[in-house]
């Protein structure tokens, strides 16, 4: 076998035909999705049967070994509630089968809306219904009590907002190379204003249609749970409507909901609500927590590219890049004062 970057094809074989019941070999491997956070391959092996194999990203340190077994715990956790996950089939702690911690669960059938070319092919009808199925899932998900399913120690339940907002001020003050006055202005805002949290949820991180396989105006598989905690749910809510952009709202946007046809932000929340009870009058905050959030990210991407941290790979616009985050920064401010 040829070794595909980040798969020891011959030591992964033996550990499945070890550990997955039914397999057959050979095992066919093929990246999914790659880049800076885990990576998802495709192992088809004798029998046509697909699997889906994630590990971390190539050259992460042992101490990240753990992120593996996190995110196997979550889903693992997740299945058979409402909020539809992949089946974990098998987790593999020792780096010494493929020099990292990986996990294995089913593959699941369906298209992954990453931007509006792929959305264009829903039909009108599936649009609605999966955008109302959208909410509801997340919905479901912050009623779901963490401790109930054994995710109760998946992190801190207490201060959400203000345990973030002293990360990322640190993050911004260590990778600044310029002055963004919307960035400083709103990191103070964000302080003055913060809402009182009401309960702790699993609060997913990165949920966003990107991050589903979607068939029939449904969500088959929520994805991608790395970045998940313990913490104030409308954060989630948050996140998900910078996302859940309306057609002409923003210049070459290229976002899965740009092309039309979804519901609009008011009618997600007010299902939302109608769901979960909550009150979703400050939601504005929460936007202008997760542009701000977001900015502050990609500032620090911004840097590691412009000092040549990213080595070869640099392959942006720097100007572009340094402009969008700038305009989440705007986008923050404007939310807050609104």
């Amino acid at each position: 076998m040829n070794d595909l970057a980040g798969i020891d094809q011959d030591s992964v074989s033996r550990w499945f035909a070890a550990n997955i019941s039914g397999v057959a070999l050979p095992l066919q491997f093929e990246l999914i999705a790659g880049g800076h956070s885990n990576l998802t391959f495709g192992v088809r092996d004798a029998n046509n049967v697909t699997y889906v194999l994630r590990r971390p990203p190539l050259g992460h340190v042992l101490e990240s070994a753990h992120d593996m077994a996190r995110e196997h715990k979550i889903i693992s956790a997740l299945a058979g509630s409402t909020v539809p996950v992949a089946a974990t089939l098998g987790l593999c702690r020792d780096v010494a089968v493929n020099d990292a911690p990986f996990y294995i669960m089913d593959y699941v059938e369906g298209t992954v809306l990453h931007d509006a070319e792929v959305t264009q092919a829903l039909p009108a009808a599936q649009r609605q219904s999966l955008g109302l199925h959208v909410i509801e899932v997340l919905a479901q998900l912050h009623q779901i009590d963490p401790d109930v399913v054994g995710l109760g120690d998946l992190g801190r339940k207490e201060a959400y907002l203000a345990r973030q907002i002293k990360r990322w001020n640190k993050q911004w003050a260590a990778s600044k190379t310029h002055e963004i006055p919307a960035m400083d202005e709103v990191s103070v805002l964000l302080e003055e204003r913060m809402p009182r949290q009401i309960g702790a949820s699993i609060v997913h991180g990165d949920y966003r249609l990107g991050n589903m396989i979607v068939a029939d105006g449904k969500i088959c598989a929520v994805l991608d749970w790395e970045l998940c905690t313990l913490g104030d749910p409308l954060a989630d809510v948050g996140y998900l409507l910078n996302s859940w952009t309306q057609p002409g709202e923003m210049e070459e946007d290229v976002s899965p909901t740009s092309c039309g046809g979804f519901p609009d932000r008011d009618a997600l929340t007010a299902r939302y609500t109608k769901i979960t009870g909550r009150d979703l009058s400050a939601i504005n905050y929460y936007r202008a927590f997760s542009h701000w959030r977001l900015a502050a990210i990609g500032q620090g991407v911004y840097k590691r590219y412009l000092v040549g941290a990213m080595g070869e790979n640099r392959d942006m616009d720097l100007d572009t890049y340094k402009q969008s985050v700038i305009t989440r920064a705007e986008a923050a401010l404007e939310l807050m004062l609104a």
